[in-house]
């Protein structure tokens, strides 16, 4: 088992237990997709952090989110996107910490934002997974139509490589990619080919998404404050 990016933080302990109460406690058997399920809807899952499960391996980051490069950006992109699907009756928009199982590829994460349209949701290409109780649903399982991931520096490796390779094969159809760490903000737009993703050329800032079917365009200036504030534009 490989576990990357390992923190401590509080979390329940299993009783009988004689460790410290900061502990991260994975269960036994949580290295296969079935383990890792039935560990995450468990009293032991920690309640905060990146959690992901990628094809035997297990990624945990604790790390707090940063907000200018992070938080807002995050916060825009779902504001525009949300508006979109209501607006145009598009389908479904999940919000982060919604996790996605995908057996096929040997994966179950908590994307930055989610977004099935409607036929993939009533053609069963996503099907929404019911809690124990069975009073609300806490998985989505199979290949939504587009997937969000925003860069932090303890998820460089993870969002563009080990996650490229996964969404890939799940079979996202479009994956966004934004870094926003440094001084030049980068927006990328991947569309699923045979062979792997294809990452578009940005024409004047501007990339076409299928899924949405218009193109979008990212912006990052300076507000009142000095901080970052971000604009993602849609046109037609």
């Amino acid at each position: 088992m490989e576990v990357m990016g390992l923190a401590e933080r509080r979390t329940p302990r299993p009783k009988g237990s004689e460790a410290g109460e900061r502990a991260v406690w994975i269960t036994a058997g949580a290295t296969t997709l079935a383990g890792f399920r039935a560990w995450t809807s468990s009293e032991a899952f920690p309640e905060t952090g990146n959690i992901a499960y990628l094809g035997g391996e297990l990624f945990i980051d604790m790390s707090p989110e940063r907000i200018d490069s992070h938080n807002k950006l995050k916060t825009e992109v779902t504001r525009v996107i949300a508006n979109l699907a209501i607006e145009e009756d598009l389908g479904t928009v999940y919000s982060d910490r919604t996790r996605i199982v995908n057996v096929q590829a040997d994966l179950s994460c908590e994307p930055n934002l989610t977004f099935c349209l409607w036929q993939t949701l009533e053609g069963k290409g996503v099907r929404l997974i019911l809690t124990a109780e069975g009073d609300d649903y806490i998985e989505l399982e199979g290949s939504p139509d587009w997937f969000l991931e925003i860069i932090s520096p303890s998820s460089v490796e993870k969002d563009t490589e080990r996650l490229l390779r996964r969404y890939h094969k799940a079979g996202i159809r479009e994956y966004w990619l934004i870094d926003a760490r440094g001084d030049k903000l980068k927006f990328s737009v991947f569309n699923h080919a045979p062979n792997g993703y294809l990452e578009q050329a940005l024409k004047k800032g501007w990339a076409k998404s299928k899924v949405f079917g218009r193109s979008f365009r990212l912006r990052r200036f300076k507000d009142r404050l000095g901080t970052w504030a971000y604009r993602l534009e849609t046109k037609e």
